[in-house]
């Protein structure tokens, strides 16, 4: 998702029973990306990125990956790792800037690949809608499940927001509809989608990982060919019956006449990321074009929703 509810998560698969070394870089946000990018080139297992000043992260511009002002690079390596070297080399590569302040911490042994995993079960959203994680089996394999790997992908349906968006795409996806996904992360909201029967899908991120991570996961699911995962740049012709978008109020203020564009006429939107008190915004942003239900208030965020008013009758 490019507009973050988080801490941003760049993890390979881990390998089991070994030792761990976390370093951890205290920097800005121009930092953090060139150190997050000099880390996975290192080997990292693991890079995230995580708020060092307890600083709010509500209102990114479109088209953005926001960071905090204050940014902590955490990346996770194996401790038979060389530090001494690994230290030289990222001074040498982020020169002529001097490399940020640092520590190291070394982490018990543990595996890490489980205690992942373990965190991840099956969740159902809805009366007939369930996540199901892939090393799972599905607990009701007549349901609509959808297999998901949390270590590939950046949403998993923990998020309120995303539980949300799942919740109401359970009650308002019907056979044959066409949908967008505005800022669809993992695609895990185009995948649920395709599995309650759309017809076509476009899943629409401004992140090519994204993009690549809803392909792999339309795929994994038996839905690849009615899913159509692009970057904002692709043109879209006609309109969709249903779109939902789980970005951030800001973000959606400023995209609110292109997302009222790509709704037809009596088609439905769902809307989320939204704090309460941004709920009153973003509702006047797309109450001229959608006549609005009320709020959804869930864990401390918001759900918009609503239906496409007719056009205008020109004379």
């Amino acid at each position: 998702m490019p507009y973050s509810n988080g801490n941003i998560n760049h993890m390979e698969h881990w390998n089991i029973q070994m030792g761990w070394l976390q370093l951890l870089l205290e920097t800005d946000p121009d930092g953090a990306e060139r150190l997050s990018e000099l880390l996975e080139n290192q080997g990292a297992a693991s890079v995230t990125l995580q708020d060092a000043g307890d600083e709010p992260l509500y209102e990114p511009p479109p088209d953005t990956t926001p960071l905090w002002g204050a940014t902590r690079v955490v990346a996770l390596f194996s401790d038979d790792i060389d530090i001494d070297r690994l230290l030289r080399e990222l001074e040498a590569a982020f020169a002529p800037q001097p490399l940020p302040p640092r520590r190291i911490e070394p982490l018990a042994e543990q595996d890490w690949s489980r205690a992942w995993m373990d965190r991840f079960r099956p969740t159902r959203f809805g009366r007939r809608l369930w996540i199901v994680p892939s090393w799972h089996e599905p607990p009701e394999p007549e349901a609509v499940n959808v297999l998901l790997d949390p270590g590939i992908a950046f949403g998993t349906g923990t998020h309120p927001t995303t539980r949300l968006c799942l919740e109401w795409l359970d009650g308002h996806v019907t056979p044959g509809m066409r949908v967008i996904d505005y800022g669809c992360g993992s695609g895990i909201l185009a995948v649920a989608a395709a599995r309650l029967g759309a017809a076509q899908v476009w899943a629409v991120d401004t992140d090519p990982q994204a993009v690549a991570a809803t392909r792999d996961n339309a795929t994994r699911n038996g839905v690849g060919d009615r899913i159509e995962a692009t970057l904002p740049e692709a043109v879209f012709n006609g309109c969709a019956d249903l779109l939902v978008a789980n970005i951030l109020a800001n973000p959606l203020i400023a995209l609110a006449p292109k997302l009222s564009g790509l709704v037809c006429p009596g088609g439905v939107v769902a809307l989320s990321g939204i704090l309460p008190e941004q709920a009153d915004a973003v509702a006047n942003a797309y109450a001229p074009a959608f006549d609005l239900a009320a709020p959804v208030v869930q864990d401390g965020w918001v759900r918009v929703s609503g239906i496409r008013k007719p056009d205008p009758v020109t004379l």
